[in-house]
């Protein structure tokens, strides 16, 4: 299961973990046209992948997303992806602007680690991988992004949480934090290459290959870690 799987990241790990032999759930909420493109490149990986719209901030649109997600079979991997970015003043951010990117980013996963992990639990174990967001694991001042960062901050609090309460079941919990990656969706400033010490920024394949890496039996004895794919940058 990827969340936010038609379009950016999402989609990108889609491609990945389709060639690396799963088969695939991609959620998505709004453009059916984006999803059934997305889904009919999978599926020249992956047959067997489907689409399932539904909203990942709605608690019943969760549970029925597991729902249909599970008909074939129980799931051993869900990819906490989708999420809202904002760039803003602090004083200009609307209490609704706050809301919405807490909601997409956080609550979103709260709500899907919630319903996913007892049928992880049921079936003896899977893995919850979350896309964060570089150096969220340490204190850093980021006017501009205010709600997003906190946001992010919070999802690996929550992943290093469960990780330590659902070892004992064979639940494995990490998250990947990308940097600069050109995903299309906003402008990166051109100053960037300055700020990275690899001097470039990051492609969506490079994101992809973490969460692969992750969700691979090479990585079966690694959960709680945050695996931070951003060239370097404020090191």
């Amino acid at each position: 299961m990827i969340t936010g799987g038609t379009k950016g990241i999402g989609r990108a790990v889609a491609l990945r973990l389709a060639r690396d032999g799963f088969t695939l759930i991609l959620n998505y909420a709004h453009d059916d046209a984006q999803a059934g493109e997305a889904l009919t490149t999978v599926q020249k990986l992956s047959p067997q992948s489907i689409v399932v719209k539904a909203d990942v901030t709605d608690e019943s649109g969760v549970k029925r997303l597991l729902q249909q997600a599970s008909v074939s079979g129980p799931i051993s991997l869900w990819v906490n992806n989708v999420g809202d970015f904002l760039v803003k003043p602090f004083l200009e951010i609307t209490l609704k602007e706050w809301e919405e990117v807490l909601d997409s980013n956080l609550t979103s996963a709260f709500l899907c680690c919630k319903t996913v992990v007892p049928h992880m639990r049921a079936h003896r174990g899977g893995q919850i991988i979350n896309i964060g967001m570089m150096h969220t694991e340490i204190l850093r001042a980021v006017p501009n992004t205010v709600p997003y960062t906190i946001a992010k901050a919070g999802l690996l609090i929550l992943t290093k949480s469960l990780a330590k309460s659902e070892g004992r079941y064979g639940i494995r919990v990490n998250a990947v934090n990308p940097g600069f990656i050109e995903t299309g969706a906003y402008s990166i400033d051109e100053r960037v290459e300055d700020m990275v010490p690899l001097g470039r920024t990051g492609q969506l394949a490079e994101v992809a290959a973490a969460v692969s890496f992750l969700a691979s039996e090479e990585a079966s004895y690694i959960t709680g870690a945050i695996l931070n794919v951003h060239g370097g940058a404020y090191l």
